[in-house]
């Protein structure tokens, strides 16, 4: 029995399965208490005859911070696009906690339910101010009107001020989205993805393009996230995983080749061999 199965058993009498709750009632059904806060379990996504991903097995505990590396092809964004409802599986399971399953919801339930996933290439509001973004991705009612009719409450301006903090934007907090550096826009688009309350936030190649003053502090940005959040970070650059990791998953062809801490992997005969090459 899987890690997943024996948990859904210990639970099976007081579970309520409610998937008519709106998404935004994520935080009420969401349970870590026995577990996880993502499991992965057998998922294979076949394109064309080849497996992007091969019977993948993987969970995450509510707070960490997991690095997944591995060569291209390995199924990386795959098992992304798999989590946040862009590409169904067909075959596996994929649970947000005990009680959500998120092979039941649409990517839009995923977005607004929890999960909150960073492109390699950020999209911000260009022409608006550091401030309008954060502003605009707050988690609120987003029908006409009421976007129309909104003011800022105060606990929503702190909210805001404690995101400008947390990203290193308090002094741009004014300035055009469009005029920030590349790593300031990445920056940005993480703080946008806190406004959105998310428990589990998957990041692309956050220091692609950065400069190394800009990759040490985003460095610093995501191992603070960890703990309030659960993060994952796929990412190429061996020297910033090295300076994050607490734990790595290698993925090669669509499965787990190995997993542990990131001196552990980088010491698998198996990892030296078809990524690493060190």
């Amino acid at each position: 029995m899987s890690m997943l199965e024996q948990t859904r058993e210990t639970m099976r009498r007081d579970r309520v399965f409610d998937w008519m709750m709106p998404s935004a009632d994520f935080s009420q059904r969401l349970d870590t208490s026995h577990g996880p806060i993502l499991y992965v379990e057998d998922v294979t996504v076949s394109f064309d005859g080849f497996r992007a991903l091969d019977e993948l097995t993987l969970y995450v505990d509510d707070g960490e911070l997991r690095c997944i590396i591995g060569p291209n092809g390995a199924g990386k964004t795959t098992m992304m696009d798999v989590i946040t409802g862009r590409t169904r599986p067909e075959q596996g399971r994929v649970w947000f906690g005990q009680r959500i399953d998120l092979l039941r919801l649409d990517e839009t339930e995923i977005a607004s339910g929890g999960i909150g996933r960073k492109f390699q290439k950020p999209t911000v509001f260009q022409n608006h101010s550091v401030l309008e973004n954060l502003e605009l991705a707050m988690a609120a009612d987003k029908r006409v009107w009421p976007t129309l009719l909104a003011r800022l409450s105060g606990e929503q301006r702190g909210r805001i001020e404690e995101a400008l903090e947390t990203i290193g934007l308090t002094a741009e907090a004014y300035q055009a989205a469009g005029q920030l550096s590349h790593g300031q826009k990445q920056w940005l688009e993480i703080g946008m993805l806190l406004m959105q309350n998310p428990r589990l936030l998957l990041v692309d190649e956050p220091v692609a393009g950065m400069t190394h003053q800009e990759m040490d502090r985003t460095a610093e940005l995501l191992t603070g996230l960890a703990g309030k959040h659960s993060v994952v970070v796929v990412e190429h650059d061996m020297e910033f995983v090295r300076s994050i990791a607490r734990q790595v998953t290698v993925l090669h062809q669509g499965s787990v080749l190995a997993e542990g801490t990131m001196d552990q992997v980088q010491n698998d005969p198996k990892v030296v061999e078809v990524y690493l090459g060190e």
